[in-house]
């Protein structure tokens, strides 16, 4: 299966395109962002948990990553709500329930296979630091290698700025609105854009934070190889 599998192109997704699709366990259903590969395969998706659904234990030998959008995630490491940013690492295993319903955004086979950097962090309570350059967004780091950088941004209602992306970009809205290319994007909206190709935001009236990623398109492959 390929989905949005040209990562030469640029791809926008907004809440009203979203299309859910049952997975293997019941109560699970899935909004395919991009993906290479069938069960087993590289892929960014938002993924719908009802009340009571669970996953099987598994491991993720190509790593996880993940944040949660809406209820609580849990699993064997922990009960994870709203806002929680998380890295399972290659090698690493979990069985991963929502006895109260959830929604996540996660992204699968996308690691460094030297990678062994476990990241719990509840983005509700990280600070900001003001990206000087960019007056009106403030940054707060989640993680950085070699391959990447990932981080959320606060913008201030009716900031105009640039997100550059010389490694290619991901953003998600996490929360209020952001205008790119004359489009108003809502929450939950899922923008990738490619190599070289900089993105240029403007923030609604009421601000907006958005889950940013940055240089990993230079390292796409399937499955992790």
């Amino acid at each position: 299966m390929e989905v949005n599998a040209e990562f030469d192109r640029s791809v926008r997704i907004t809440p009203k395109d979203h299309n859910w699709v049952a997975s293997p366990m019941p109560g699970v259903e899935r909004m395919m962002l991009d993906r290479i590969g069938d069960e087993v395969a590289r892929a960014t998706t938002i993924v719908r948990y009802a009340q009571g659904s669970a996953f099987s234990a598994h491991m993720h030998d190509g790593g996880e990553e993940f944040i949660v959008l809406e209820g609580v995630f849990e699993d064997e490491h922990g009960a994870f709500p709203a806002g929680s940013y998380i890295r399972n690492p290659p090698g690493s295993r979990h069985t991963p329930s929502a006895p109260q319903g959830a929604v996540i955004f996660v992204k699968l086979w996308q690691f460094d296979p030297d990678d062994r950097s476990h990241v719990r962090i509840d983005t509700n309570k990280l600070g900001t630091v003001s990206d000087a350059a960019r007056p009106g967004v403030g940054v707060s780091p989640l993680f950085e290698d070699a391959r990447e950088t990932v981080r959320i941004e606060t913008w201030a209602g009716g900031t105009k700025a640039q997100v550059e992306a010389p490694g290619g970009a991901e953003l998600l809205v996490l929360s209020g609105t952001v205008s790119v290319d004359g489009e108003w994007l809502a929450p939950w909206s899922w923008l990738r854009r490619p190599v070289q190709e900089h993105v240029q935001l403007e923030a609604g009236p009421e601000g907006a934070r958005i889950w940013i990623k940055t240089g990993h398109l230079d390292h796409v492959s399937a499955l992790g190889s």
